[in-house]
């Protein structure tokens, strides 16, 4: 809930390929800072020592090379073994929120703050958020983005991933904004009017 004088928080999710990001981007240009929940908890995984040991002691000495975070051996690990994706989410998740809340009061000079995540309804952030944007794409359009965008994932892997997000029918009634992304409705428009909605909101 949005307390006097504090920035309104705002949630950007949407299944893989939705464009998320890219909706993101925009509403950074538009002037408004964006906190993007997936790289930084890539980045606590690479970084963090309390994550590291964790993950060492779930996934073994291999969870880490030369180069850092092995990402391919953690995804290969834990890619369909719901059991090690559900102690990834629980071992991450609360550091990504620690890590939001610095990056919030580092920030609070503006009156709206976005956070960007696959996993906004999934792991519960949006009782700590003021309002969801949620970006829709039909699946047949993501799975074509993330082919082209992600040469290592097949079309096997995305589905996969899609049924592992809550569904659109579920997650369109706990948003408070839709912005469809379906090469059919012109972004910017749905974009501009949510920023000044929210602009509005915040003053």
């Amino acid at each position: 809930m949005k307390m006097k004088n504090s920035p309104l928080l705002i949630g950007i999710t949407g299944g893989i390929g939705s464009g998320k990001s890219l909706i993101s981007s925009i509403f950074n240009k538009l002037g408004l800072p964006v906190y993007d929940a997936d790289r930084r908890a890539k980045w606590l995984m690479a970084h963090d020592p309390n994550v590291k040991s964790q993950l060492i002691e779930l996934l073994g000495s291999e969870s880490y090379n030369e180069q850092g975070l092995n990402r391919s051996f953690i995804a290969r690990k834990s890619f369909n073994n719901e059991k090690i994706l559900t102690r990834l989410n629980t071992m991450v998740h609360p550091e990504v929120g620690a890590d939001f809340t610095r990056w919030v009061a580092l920030h609070d000079s503006s009156p709206v703050l976005l956070k960007e995540s696959a996993l906004i309804f999934e792991t519960s952030s949006h009782t700590e958020l003021d309002q969801v944007i949620l970006v829709l794409s039909p699946s047949a359009l993501r799975i074509k983005r993330v082919l082209a965008r992600d040469l290592h994932r097949d079309k096997k892997d995305i589905e996969a991933i899609i049924l592992r997000q809550l569904p659109a029918a579920e997650t369109s009634l706990l948003a408070h904004f839709i912005i469809k992304n379906d090469e059919r409705n012109l972004l910017l428009p749905q974009v501009l009017s949510i920023h000044k909605a929210l602009i509005a909101q915040a003053s």
